[in-house]
């Protein structure tokens, strides 16, 4: 299992638009995508193809964010769109 840590880069945080462009990401890869907010349950775990999953974590601009998944590709794209202001997008 592949996972990397970021800070989120989204200056209101992962909000709709951010949640949508990174679940779209997400969507087109056959692996399970995951994500948890650094310091909570480790056990809740987030389905990164689910916009209302990523706004439900709650993650603040700044907020460290890990992402898991079997696919290391997808883990490196994902992670890479989390650490982007996705605002300016």
């Amino acid at each position: 299992m592949a996972s990397k840590t970021v800070k989120v880069g989204s200056t209101v945080g992962l909000h709709a638009r951010p949640a949508s462009i990174i679940s779209d990401a997400a969507a087109e890869y056959d692996e399970d995508i995951f994500l948890n907010l650094v310091g909570e349950d480790e056990d809740e775990e987030t389905d990164a193809s689910s916009s209302l999953m990523i706004m439900a974590l709650g993650a603040e601009h700044g907020d460290e964010v890990t992402v898991t998944s079997e696919n290391a590709e997808a883990v490196e794209a994902i992670a890479a769109l989390i650490e982007k202001n996705l605002d300016e997008a």
